[in-house]
């Protein structure tokens, strides 16, 4: 016997159950994967919320309510039915979506609407192919290529973080919400469509709220709202912050925020400069970010782990790298922000979590 063959490892035994156990869970995977589809379809379609208000009908009286051709939505109900998404009674012809599920599923449920979050699962779709030349040439994805993304963020945005501004997120930093009411400087950088700030603008009018992003779209979208809520109190501009660190104005602003944005920036440690630069010495800086670790297997119990990761890999990452940028990425982690933070010049950076949030941190960072 050769010394090789002496040290190497008996090669395992091939687990037939493992095997079986393992491919049924990739036939349930497919399955879910195209369930998320048509949960998506089902919420950009208004059937969810149709079928909320309805009971037992037929799938032509349901196309009527929704004002949709009836043999896509018969087909649709097929998917939900065998899904067991919505109930069906062979007999009388009816479906039914029973009212635990849409809570889950309709508008009627402006913070539990989990098909909101489905939308994303279409909308990576439609960069694989940009993604796959990226993992062989390098690069990355531009935010243009992703077409509905800052309108899928709104929605999520408007049922995760608006809801909750003034009962959660202000009374994270006390007497916060008093100065707003007298009248202080806002910025929120890489604001988007602008939903966070202009409800407080519209909340606290005393107050001055600036808002920039890197998207055109998103900001014209953000004017626009700002102008039907009559937000005169309001400025969004277009503009790239990734020299932030050497353009922002010093002590410009009392309080600064970034929900979401940025681990999405080309140069995440130059935004956060700019950050405590433009930030008063008593100012306050609120920074919402994904809740995760800095290491894979700490995050392997999180609740929506693998779409967070898929994000990170189909968004967030690559719009970084398409400019260039550090890729960061949406799950760099409680243990990297924080070093992040500091490095940036916080002194005193608090980390927050709240109840009805299993998607996020909340930092709030002093100087």
């Amino acid at each position: 016997m050769t010394a090789s063959r002496a040290t190497a490892p008996a090669e395992a035994a091939f687990n037939e159950r493992r095997a079986e156990a393992f491919a049924e869970r990739l036939v349930e995977i497919l399955n879910n994967g195209a369930l998320c589809l048509m949960t998506s379809l089902g919420h950009r379609t208004g059937l969810f919320d149709t079928l909320a208000g309805m009971g037992p009908a037929t799938s032509g009286e349901i196309a009527d309510r929704a004002g949709l051709q009836e043999r896509y939505v018969r087909e649709w109900l097929g998917a939900m039915t065998v899904g067991d998404l919505i109930e069906h009674d062979p007999t009388a012809g009816t479906y039914q979506l029973p009212a635990e599920h849409a809570a889950c599923l309709s508008r009627r449920s402006p913070t539990d609407n989990i098909a909101v979050f489905a939308q994303y699962i279409p909308l990576l779709g439609t960069v694989e192919d940009d993604i796959v030349r990226c993992f062989r040439d390098g690069g990355g994805v531009p935010y243009e290529r992703f077409g509905r993304f800052h309108e899928i963020m709104a929605e999520d945005s408007g049922q995760s973080v608006v809801p909750a501004l003034e009962s959660h997120i202000l009374p994270l930093v006390p007497g916060l919400a008093e100065r707003l009411e007298r009248g202080i400087r806002v910025f929120d950088a890489g604001c988007g469509r602008g939903r966070a700030l202009n409800t407080l603008a519209q909340r606290f009018p005393n107050s001055r709220f600036t808002g920039y992003d890197l998207s055109e779209a998103a900001i014209t979208a953000a004017r626009r709202e700002a102008e039907a809520l009559g937000n005169t109190n309001v400025v969004f501009d277009v503009r790239d912050l990734t020299d932030f660190d050497r353009t922002a104005e010093p002590a410009a602003f009392d309080l600064i925020t970034t929900f979401d944005a940025v681990h999405d920036q080309a140069d995440p440690p130059a935004l956060l400069r700019g950050i405590r630069r433009a930030l008063a010495d008593d100012g306050v800086y609120l920074a919402q970010d994904i809740k995760g670790s800095s290491h894979h297997h700490h995050d392997r119990d999180h609740p929506i782990g693998p779409l967070l990761y898929t994000l990170s890999c189909m968004h967030c990452m690559t719009v970084s790298l398409a400019r260039g940028g550090e890729g960061l990425g949406a799950m760099w982690g409680r243990e990297k922000a924080l070093d992040y933070f500091h490095t940036a010049g916080f002194a005193d950076v608090a980390v927050h979590e709240l109840d009805h949030d299993f998607q996020n941190y909340w930092y709030v960072c002093r100087p």
